[in-house]
C-alpha cells in the first residue's frame, strides 16, 4: 500500500513496517547491552555502519569501497562479539507468550528458575538473598560483589548459596535474565522491624527502601520464603505464590 513519495522514491506500508521492525530490534539489543562492557563495542560498530551510510549518500567512493570491503568481516565480528547478547535476545523471543501459545510450548522461564532455587534452598534450610533489578540501577551494589555474567539457573543459584561455596555470603543480583553478580553487600536498614528478622532480612528491607528491586529472601532458621519490596515484606505460601508475585511485579517492565 503506497503512502507517499520522497522525491522519486515511493514509500509504502511495507517500508514503514520494515523500518519499525529494524528499530524495535535495534532498541531491544541496545537495552540489553547498555549496562554491560559490550556497550562501547556496540557503539563502535554502529558508528562504522553510520559512516558507511553517510559515505554512500555523499558518493565518497574511496570510503564507500573501504567500508564495503570489510562488510563481511564486520558481520562476522558482530556475531562473535555479541554472541551472549544475541542468544539472550533469541531466548526472550522464544519465551514470548504468543509464540509459545501458537507452538504450544511451555518454556522454563527465569521466574521458574528463581522459584525453584528459592524453594530448593528453603527445603535445605539454606539462607539466600536473590535480588531482581527493575528500573532503578544497582551498579553500586553490584560493585561490592563478584561479577558472574551467567544465565539464570536454579542449580547455579543453589550452588552459590551452599555454605561451602565462597559466594554464599551476600546477595545474588539478577538483571533481565542474567545473573550479574554474587556475594553482593546490601545496605542494612536503620528502621525498626520485627526483632525476629536477622541481618539477611534487614539487608533485604534496606535495599527495598532505596530501589524498586524485588528481593527474594530465604530464611536459614525457618526456611520461610518472603519477598521484600517497597520497604515491606510479602509472605509467600508456595511456588505458585512466588511465581505469580514476581510475574506481577515485572508485568509492565
Amino acid at each position: 500500500m503506497h503512502l507517499f513519495n520522497i522525491g522519486f522514491v515511493s514509500f509504502s506500508l511495507i517500508d514503514l513496517a520494515d523500518i519499525l521492525l529494524f528499530t524495535a530490534m535495534f532498541y531491544k539489543l541496545f537495552t540489553m547491552l547498555k549496562d554491560s562492557r559490550a556497550t562501547t563495542m556496540f557503539l563502535g560498530l554502529f558508528t562504522v555502519v553510520l559512516i558507511g551510510i553517510i559515505a554512500d549518500f555523499l558518493n565518497l567512493s574511496i570510503m564507500s569501497w573501504l567500508l564495503s570491503s570489510i562488510t563481511t568481516i564486520f558481520w562476522l565480528a558482530f556475531f562473535i562479539l555479541f554472541q551472549p547478547e544475541i542468544r539472550r535476545l533469541l531466548t526472550q523471543i522464544g519465551q514470548n507468550r504468543i509464540i509459545r501459545k501458537i507452538l504450544k510450548i511451555k518454556a522454563n522461564t527465569m521466574t521458574d528458575e528463581i522459584t525453584n532455587a528459592a524453594f530448593a534452598l528453603s527445603e535445605k534450610r539454606i539462607g539466600g538473598l536473590i535480588v531482581l533489578q527493575k528500573n532503578v540501577g544497582l551498579k553500586y551494589v553490584i560493585e561490592t560483589g563478584v561479577p558472574i555474567k551467567s544465565e539464570v539457573s536454579a542449580d547455579l543459584i543453589v550452588t552459590m548459596f551452599n555454605p561451602g561455596s565462597p559466594l554464599h555470603d551476600g546477595a545474588v543480583i539478577i538483571i533481565n535474565d542474567m545473573i550479574s553478580a554474587a556475594r553482593c553487600i546490601l545496605p542494612i536498614t536503620t528502621r525498626e522491624i520485627d526483632s525476629s528478622f536477622g541481618t539477611r532480612h534487614r539487608a533485604a528491607i534496606g535495599l527495598s527502601d532505596e530501589s524498586d528491586a524485588v528481593i527474594v529472601v530465604i530464611s536459614e532458621e525457618t526456611g520461610k520464603v518472603r519477598i521484600a519490596y517497597n520497604g515491606r515484606f510479602l509472605n509467600v505460601e508456595d511456588k505458585n505464590s512466588l511465581r505469580n508475585k514476581i510475574t506481577r511485579f515485572f508485568k509492565n517492565i
